[in-house]
């Protein structure tokens, strides 16, 4: 099937048909949609969008009038009230699905607003990236009108008073159009994607991969790689090929696809099309609609308004918190390759809202970015400023000039005789001398980044780094119940997280292997 043969009900085609013009316009018309939409909720009132509205400046006045939140902050003065069956208080309505985002910073749990608005855009956003792949050279788009395995979380909600809870991928597969299933194009199906026990649900879908002509696979890398291993193993296949001959596509966001590749590649018999997303649970952001682009597209048309906050000592402090009054951005102010931290307003009722995630303008003139970081993941102790963007691509190119690979990777900072040091775990289940490969990584990182070369000579002392099995970081996620979906191993160790690593590395390891880490 040809992509130009997906028929798109009436609305979305429209939606899918907004007029062009600049980055600028399209996000003050999307601001002015939202607030008339919302100026009757408990939080229009509150802010006076009315007000906004009929101002000649509507985004400043917008950035005047309404604070910006972080998740605490929304939650306790506004988004409690819709988890409490209240309608109306931030978006029109009661909210009926909440997404639990496992957050490793503000709180355990985090319950994020869902409405059929957001959903919609979500949707919308999808098939235009979908049909962005017209303009890809030198693919079988033929693969497009294959089956789409979808390695999610589960479609079995939690039930509560007036909504439903569960991860985003589960909701938003709950919510797939009915034309795309009854295209047949949707795997895993229905009744798999309803299986809560990761284990059984991946049993089943290696169960199932012979009868299923795959094009695309979408979900998180470390997950997507064990499924396709299970696959291999139980068929005894040289590569997921000879399953999926078809098998042309890979949509991953989430996580960096860097340090995944390598492990990737052995498992695919040709190569495949990588295509990066930008869907948090807030919404979906970005995409990438070029082929050779290393950047996304940012979503500005489809009810996502955007800003940007330099991230800086200015607006942040050591920790990564945000200042009460920090200086903010419209598209059309921010500037190339730097850092900013990003703020939405969406139909889902978030307002000005924080998300915890860096990024960084690479195209200006084509609005696309790259995500640099977690506000509250970068390694800063004595500036050295170093970005996740930066940790991926070292590992990336170590991986490359050693020929092995490293799907998973996590960092933490820690005190040093007097001074500090990073503390280095590294998954690979190839040969290496340890010693080699922390030299080669820090010999990168000060190619990459110049603050990190200049505090090794000084504040940061060394460069500390403990080899693991892959098995190991997969266990650690099975011990705190994450697998499966969108959940994904921590970048940057602190706090809680980096106590519970230390405590299941000590009670998994002998006492002699547990004190070789130092």
């Amino acid at each position: 099937m040809a992509i130009i043969d997906l028929k798109l009900p009436a609305s979305i085609a429209r939606a899918l048909n907004l007029p062009i013009s600049t980055p600028r316009s399209q996000q003050l018309r999307v601001l002015k949609k939202l607030l008339r939409k919302a100026r009757f909720t408990q939080f229009g009132q509150a802010y006076r969008f009315d007000e906004i509205l009929m101002s000649r400046h509507s985004g400043k006045k917008f950035q005047q009038l309404v604070p910006t939140y972080n998740y605490s902050k929304i939650y306790k003065e506004w988004w409690h009230k819709a988890v409490e069956g209240t309608s109306d208080v931030c978006w029109p309505g009661v909210v009926k699905y909440f997404a639990l985002s496992s957050g490793t910073s503000e709180a355990a749990s985090k319950y994020i607003p869902i409405t059929k608005d957001l959903i919609r855009s979500n949707t919308i956003t999808s098939f235009k990236q979908l049909l962005s792949l017209a303009k890809y050279q030198d693919v079988p788009k033929s693969a497009i009108g294959k089956g789409w395995l979808l390695l999610g979380g589960s479609t079995q909600l939690q039930k509560g008073a007036t909504y439903y809870a569960g991860d985003l991928s589960g909701i938003q597969q709950k919510n797939i159009p009915f034309w795309f299933q009854g295209l047949g194009l949707y795997k895993p199906g229905k009744k798999i994607a309803r299986e809560k026990d990761w284990e059984k649900k991946l049993e089943e879908i290696v169960e199932n991969a012979p009868n299923w002509d795959i094009g695309f696979i979408v979900g998180v890398p470390a997950w997507l790689q064990l499924c396709m291993e299970k696959i291999i193993e139980r068929y005894q296949l040289k590569n997921i090929h000879e399953v999926w001959p078809n098998l042309a596509f890979y949509v991953h966001g989430g996580v960096a696809m860097e340090p995944y590749k390598k492990g990737f590649v052995k498992l695919l018999g040709k190569p495949i099309t990588y295509i990066e997303t930008y869907l948090a649970s807030e919404g979906f952001l970005a995409y990438q609609n070029r082929q050779d682009s290393t950047g996304m597209h940012l979503a500005l048309n489809n009810n996502i308004f955007f800003e940007f906050v330099p991230f800086d000592e200015n607006n942040f402090d050591s920790e990564g918190n945000m200042v009460d009054n920090p200086e903010v951005l419209m598209i059309h102010e921010i500037e190339e390759n730097k850092d900013y931290s990003i703020l939405i307003s969406t139909n889902a009722g978030a307002w000005r809202y924080a998300i915890g995630d860096t990024v960084k303008l690479i195209n200006k003139e084509k609005s696309e970015i790259i995500i640099t970081g977690r506000t509250k993941h970068f390694l800063s102790l004595v500036g050295e400023h170093l970005s996740v963007d930066n940790m991926n691509k070292a590992i990336e190119m170590v991986s490359e000039e050693l020929n092995i690979s490293i799907p998973e990777f996590t960092v933490a900072g820690v005190p040093h005789e007097l001074f500090f040091a990073h503390h280095w775990y590294v998954a690979t289940d190839d040969a290496i001398d340890k010693d080699v490969l922390r030299l080669r990584i820090d010999e990168k990182l000060k190619e990459l980044n110049d603050d990190y070369e200049v505090e090794r000579k000084h504040a940061l002392k060394d460069v500390l780094i403990t080899v693991l099995s892959e098995n190991t970081f997969l266990e650690f996620m099975h011990s705190k119940g994450k697998v499966g979906g969108q959940h994904k191993f921590p970048r940057v160790l602190k706090g809680k997280m980096l106590e519970d690593w230390q405590k299941f590395l000590q009670n998994n390891m002998s006492a002699a292997a547990y004190a070789e880490l130092g």
